[in-house]
């Protein structure tokens, strides 16, 4: 299995930034350095039109609905910055030479409040997975990915003890009638905030330091950008021996590469320069559909080695 790693376990947290301004649409590509080194170890990668399936577990807000909805919806939006953030991902090629679909669509979505309780283990999520399955609330497809998101007050095994999101290796289901993949992220705004929502909240580790204004608030933001993270691992590296770098059962991959990167400029402890919404006074770095802002995290490329991150900038 792969997680997303807790960053700020990584970082000195010394946390204070100027941001630039701005209100247009305009985004460019810049990269910092990285000690990381990816390698392709000859599996996989996601190179079929990429389907997603959302299990929404637990109690969410129309503002989670909306825009985590928003952000699969900004991949296919010629107005959005998302396609140019998931670009990153063309130089990640399979042994026949081909990338990572560019095709990334919510397929799919289904609900339950409780099925198995509000405390679950990973293996619980595989359960939850089938049950969708097998009633006929999501279709059975190999080119997909299955997330499960948890609600802010559904505690699952290691969340936010060291992983703020995950995707597995290729998993049965139906009783090994197919191998899909599934993948968890959770909502951080009540468990975690300074672990898997930085830099929208005070970090949990170091110094203190203020917390950014985020676009669409602390927990479903903190969801945006582990989402992005789990989608470029599991596009890369889906069996575990895709693109990655180190122990395969806790790979440094596409995004987790680049720990605390969202900005050009960024170092331990600060995000980066990013935009500020005149208006709302949040930071972001990404346009999406609609013209609502997220932030999206910095990805490792393997062309130049550094980590790519894409900048709102005024026009």
């Amino acid at each position: 299995m792969s997680k997303v790693p807790n960053t700020l376990l990584l970082l000195l947290l010394l946390f204070f930034s100027t941001f630039l301004i701005t209100t247009t649409t305009t985004t460019t590509t810049t990269t910092t350095t990285s000690t990381s080194q990816l390698i392709y170890h000859k599996g996989p990668i996601l190179t079929s039109p990429i389907n997603i399936y959302i299990t929404w577990y637990g109690s969410f807000s129309p503002t989670h609905f909306s825009t985590i909805s928003s952000f699969f919806s900004s991949f296919s939006s010629s107005s959005s910055s998302i396609p140019h953030w998931w670009s990153t991902t063309q130089s990640y090629k399979n042994l026949a030479g081909k990338p990572p679909s560019t095709s990334i669509t919510l397929a799919g979505t289904t609900y339950l409040s409780s099925y198995l309780g509000k405390s679950l283990t990973r293996s619980n999520l595989i359960t939850i997975l089938n049950h969708v399955i097998s009633k006929g609330s999501l279709p059975l497809d190999p080119t997909g990915i299955y997330f499960i998101l948890t609600a802010g007050d559904v505690a699952v095994e290691r969340f936010c003890m060291g992983s703020c999101g995950f995707h597995a290796g290729y998993v049965e289901v139906i009783k090994g009638k197919e191998k899909v993949v599934l993948a968890h992220v959770g909502d951080p705004g009540q468990q975690c905030p300074g672990t898997c929502a930085w830099p929208y909240a005070v970090p949990a580790y170091g110094p203190p330091g203020p917390a950014l204004v985020a676009p669409n608030g602390v927990g479903v933001d903190g969801m945006v950008m582990n989402l992005a993270t789990v989608i470029a691992g599991a596009a890369t590296n889906p069996a575990g021996d895709g693109w990655y770098q180190g122990d395969r059962l806790a790979p440094l991959e596409a995004v987790t590469a680049c720990p605390g990167v969202f900005g050009p400029g960024a170092y331990p402890g600060y995000p980066g320069e990013l935009a500020v919404d005149r208006r709302s006074g949040a930071s972001f770095n990404a346009y999406g559909a609609g013209g609502r802002k997220f932030l999206v995290p910095a990805m490792w490329d393997p062309v130049t080695g550094t980590c790519k991150v894409i900048a709102a900038t005024a026009s």
